[in-house]
């Protein structure tokens, strides 16, 4: 049961509500085999076969064998990014001119399609041109009347092309064979010479119309080469038979006798027959094909695909984002019915559960007011920001409209580090923001087992404990401060571990206290201050809330946030709407007002829709620490596999770098949607903050780098759960897919749009089929402008567009191909500068050995019978240094305060004839109680008044052994001598008595021997 009485109140273990193996010892950390010679690394070796080891230590400086692989795995991929980025260009350029050329492309869409009698039927073809009869003066007579775009070229004595006066050609009879003869069917050539018979008889040409040709139109005598109808009928009827030796001949009859309608592979084999080929086009061309050639139509229904996918991707996320931001959205951010029954119990297998709750029932009760908001920690994760910043952040939180009995601050600074422009240290900075405790005004430095590689393992942190003050709001905070191991103290960042680091002591700290592991001394030393300040046990804590220290949040977005979370229970994680709080700084700010506007509303509103949003950022994002189900809990953030996988601290591959170095914040995403599948992770517009964004190009630069190669490794991962929403192309797996490739693609998608504007322009297009590419564009760019109307109805957003749509170049090019040739770059660069700091070079360098038996591990119980045992020693010293009496009950033995069984009790008293019990009776008999509870109630001897009186005046306490239930024994303490009466317990398990304050006398003691801060900073080791 959680707690929520006085301070002082003891702490005690009930049933827990989870199965009970949950209570048992963590299993130790399996560290996953690494194979040497896997697939990718055999690629990145043969991929840079050219680069041999010794050369890369020589001229590139990479002597460490970590560092050459990352840069072959860089190579590598680089090399399948190049062959992504050339796959796109093909298909987008070089496609349409392998299989449809433009000289068949062309006529397609202009052309006068054979026998049409909806038009002008005063129509004839001329060599595949059409030509106007309309006004014609006939010289000759026909006999006939030609159908409309008859092919007359036969009537005609056509000049010999130049094409077909090659030497190569003379060889081949059909090259110049002169058909206007009397047998060619003709009867020779009736009209005359070509030119002079097109004036004379004022045929008029019709902008080089070409004859269209269907299929079915293609007789005996006609074939198609490469999409041109040729007429040999005046050729066949002349030569009658080809001589074996004529290749070309042999190729013309086998088309004419086989009826094989389309010989263009006739014409394929050697260069003479190409050349050839395009001798009979220009002398028999009758006509172009009026439907598409096989090849046009695999372009036009390849270009139709793309159209549909990408188009529908495109609209499904526009109309999908729509409908969350009015019908879904609103519904999860609604304020819980008050009349909603809550269940109250905390409890995990934890020894210090069991305190009944002041709220009501011992299992549920209904909400009321504060009721229905749940434990919230607000993580705020520090590094070098300033003063400013880091206030202007506590401040906002602070400020939320959230009871301040619900929720906590916790503000981690990482390393004892002046930032660049600070005259203080963000540790000082940070510790003078709150009103400190003074009973735990001096904290010691406590051990933990930090994220990292050899001896920076182990590092240390102190915790400062306190309230945080703004106007009238008083919220319980805590500092940790990550000051180093001993060892580091001259470092020039001693205690920074990174970001992801300070994540891990609360995920770690929460995941102990959930699953009663054993604890560093750094998380017992949180647990106790924690409880001091809240009167509540860790472990009532439901949600986290992280920001980063440059971010302010709106007053109403935790309740917002909260709410979504008491709504749904599948939730678990969410994040807001992050704005720019600085968009005017410079055009660096400004070109990113767009980039932060439609990576929330449409991306991430799209994603809400299935429950799968595949970043929160760490900026600005809350988690479930444990969700309710049925009676019990469900760790999520503190799932034991999550906590071990987020805090590897062995990266070896680039891939692995890249997760935990550059992205931990999308990388925990990541994490989340493959341990739980079937829960939701959820974006809310309606809960704000802003945050400031890098002003300087060269760092909003080194910010992408990160972000971008974070990215493409984060999709590597997601691309292959495959349990995600939806099924095949309607899945959230194909849509990552989608991303993978368009965010691999960026470089060169930017030039072929540039290169599609211009052919735009330059273009006359006659078909539907032409506009599709500048159609998918237009779509693509100005669709987010529609959006932009429904959500905000902010025009201004309209015109932040545009500043963004002229720095596409930036986004798509520049940025892109910078983080790529940096795959192998795992430092922060400029983002986050440190007075006096050069180089940055991350924190996955080796530290040396590390000995993991420097860091303690024990359970709360052990932690806390050492700390009542050294109490005693301290009282027992200053009652020694006033009284010459000697007292014999005081316990100094390993079972001190925390005593484990009832028969074990007796014995010890009865080996103490003077120790007398509370009822006046000896150390020699023991009451047993109705309910067959055993009641050992010591105090001191009675042989001595005056030795008593000083015994009450300093406060001793008392321990209370009483209520042996159905499962166990429950403890009890007190502060004064005599206060309270022994109780009755629930008879619910072990349930131990602990002290979270000392007696007023060791409280004042020890503020008198606190160490007072002189005017310089604080000393941290």
């Amino acid at each position: 049961m959680a707690i929520r009485g006085e301070r002082g109140g003891t702490l005690r273990r009930h049933r827990t509500l989870v199965r009970a193996e949950r209570g048992q010892a963590a299993t130790p950390m399996i560290t996953r085999e690494k194979r040497k010679l896997t697939p990718w690394v055999v690629y990145s070796k043969i991929i840079t076969f050219w680069a041999p080891g010794f050369l890369l230590a020589k001229l590139g400086k990479m002597s460490d064998p970590g560092m050459q692989q990352a840069w072959r795995e860089k190579i590598a991929l680089v090399s399948l990014i190049i062959l992504i980025c050339g796959a796109v260009v093909y298909l987008t350029i070089f496609l349409p001119i392998t299989f449809c050329p433009q000289s068949v492309a062309k006529y397609q869409s202009n052309i006068f399609e054979l026998g049409d009698k909806s038009g002008d039927s005063n129509v004839i073809g001329i060599q595949g041109k059409a030509y106007s009869t309309a006004q014609a003066k006939w010289q000759s007579q026909l006999g006939f009347t030609p159908i409309p775009g008859q092919d007359m070229t036969p009537y005609f004595n056509v000049p010999m092309p130049k094409s077909c006066t090659s030497s190569k050609l003379k060889k081949f009879r059909a090259a110049e064979y002169d058909v206007c003869k009397s047998n060619n069917g003709n009867n020779g050539c009736p009209l005359g010479n070509l030119e002079k018979a097109i004036k004379d008889n004022n045929f008029k040409p019709m902008n080089k119309r070409p004859i269209g040709y269907d299929w079915s139109d293609v007789k005996p005598g006609f074939f198609v080469i490469n999409g041109h109808v040729l007429n040999l009928t005046p050729y066949l009827l002349s030569v009658n038979k080809s001589p074996s030796t004529d290749m070309l001949d042999e190729a013309i009859f086998a088309a004419a006798n086989n009826s094989l309608v389309d010989a263009s592979l006739l014409f394929q084999r050697t260069t003479s027959m190409k050349a050839a080929a395009d001798c009979l086009i220009d002398r028999f061309l009758a006509g172009e094909l009026a439907k598409d050639t096989p090849g046009c139509f695999a372009v036009n229904l390849f270009n139709y695909a793309a159209l549909a996918v990408i188009g529908g991707i495109v609209l499904t996320r526009f109309f999908m984002a729509v409908v969350f931001q009015y019908f879904l959205s609103w519904q999860l951010v609604r304020r819980p019915p008050r009349s909603k029954v809550r269940p109250l119990s905390y409890n995990a297998a934890a020894p210090w559960n069991g305190k009944k709750p002041q709220t009501g029932g011992a299992t549920a009760s209904l909400g009321k007011g504060e009721d229905d908001e749940l434990f919230t920690v607000m993580l705020v994760t520090c590094y070098s920001e300033g003063e400013d910043s880091i206030r202007g952040t506590c401040d906002s939180l602070c400020n939320t409209d959230f009871s301040d009995a619900r929720k906590m601050l916790f503000i981690v600074a990482d390393g004892i580090i002046t930032g660049s422009g600070n005259d203080r240290s963000t540790p000082d900075i940070c510790v003078d923001l709150i009103e400190q405790e003074e009973s735990f005004k001096d904290p010691q430095p406590c051990s933990y087992l930090a994220v990292a590689a050899g001896s920076k393992q182990h590092n240390m942190a102190k915790v400062y404990c306190g309230y945080y003050r703004v106007g009238k709001r008083r919220t319980p905070a805590l500092v940790v401060v990550k000051c180093g191991a001993p060892t580091e103290q001259d470092a020039a960042k001693p205690g920074n571990r990174g970001k992801r680091d300070s994540q891990m002591i609360l995920m770690n700290f929460f995941s102990r206290v959930i699953f009663n592991e054993r604890m560093a001394p750094l998380d017992y030393d949180l647990f106790r201050k924690i409880h001091h300040l809240t009167n509540q046990t860790p472990d009532v804590f439901e949600i986290v809330l992280m920001v980063d220290a440059d971010t302010k949040v709106y007053p109403d977005s935790l309740r917002l946030l909260v709410n979504c979370m008491h709504n749904d229970k599948l939730i678990m994680g969410l994040c807001g709407e992050t704005k720019i709080a600085n968009k005017r700084d410079s055009w660096v700010t400004a070109i990113q007002v767009f980039e932060y506007y439609i990576s929330h509303h449409l991306s991430k509103a799209f994603e809400s829709v299935f429950g799968g949003v595949t970043c929160l950022p760490g900026c600005f994002c809350m988690y479930r620490l444990k969700s309710p189900k049925d009676n019990g809990w469900v760790p999520i953030l503190t799932k034991p596999e999550i906590c071990q996988e987020y805090s590897q601290n062995v990266v070896e591959t680039l891939h692995e770098r890249n997760l935990l170095l550059l992205g931990e914040d999308r990388f925990l995403s990541t994490l989340m949607l493959r341990n739980f599948p079937a829960r939701k992770m959820m974006f809310m517009p309606q809960a704000i903050c802003k945050t400031v964004v890098p002003d300087e190009f060269k760092v909003l630069l080194s910010q992408r780098r990160r972000w971008i190669n974070s990215t493409v490794h984060n999709l590597m991962e997601l691309v292959l759960v495959r349990n995600l929403c939806g099924a095949f192309c309607l899945s959230m797996q194909f849509s990552i897919f989608l991303d993978l490739v368009g965010t691999v693609a960026l470089p060169v998608a930017i030039v072929l749009t540039y290169i599609l504007i211009v052919r735009a322009c330059m273009t006359t297009y006659n078909s539907v089929s032409a506009y599709l590419p500048l159609a998918m564009l237009i779509m693509v760019l100005f669709l987010p402008a529609v959006l932009i109307f429904i959500t905000t109805r902010k025009w201004i957003y309209v015109a932040w567009m545009f500043v963004y749509l002229l720095a596409l170049p930036i986004w798509n090019l520049v940025l892109p191909t910078y983080a790529y040739w940096h795959f192998d770059d795992f430092s922060w660069g400029e983002t986050r500068k440190v007075h006096g700091e050069g180089k940055d070079k991350g924190h996955g360098d080796d530290g040396g050995h590390f000995d993991a038996s420097s860091v303690p591990m024990k359970r709360w119980e052990d932690y806390e019978r050492k700390r009542l045992r050294s109490i005693k020693r301290k009282e027992r010293k200053e009652i020694d240094d006033s009284s010459s009496y000697q007292l014999p009950l005081v316990d100094d033995s390993a079972n001190a305060g925390l005593l484990k069984n009832s028969v074990e009790d007796s014995m010890y008293y009865e080996s103490h004839p003077g120790y007398s019990f509370l009822d006046g009776s000896s150390s020699a008999s023991v009451q047993e109680s109705s309910n067959g509870t055993l009641a050992n109630n010591y105090r001191a001897p009675t042989s001595s008044s005056h030795h008593h009186q000083q015994f009450q005046h300093q406060q001793q306490y008392e321990m209370q052994v009483y209520g042996q239930g159905q499962q166990g024994l429950q403890y009890s303490a007190y502060d004064d001598y005599g206060a309270q009466q022994p109780q009755q317990g629930p008879g619910g398990g072990m349930q131990y008595a602990a002290y979270d304050d000392y007696n007023q006398q060791m409280a004042q003691q020890q503020q008198q021997q606190s160490r007072q801060r002189p005017g310089g900073p604080r000393d941290y080791r």
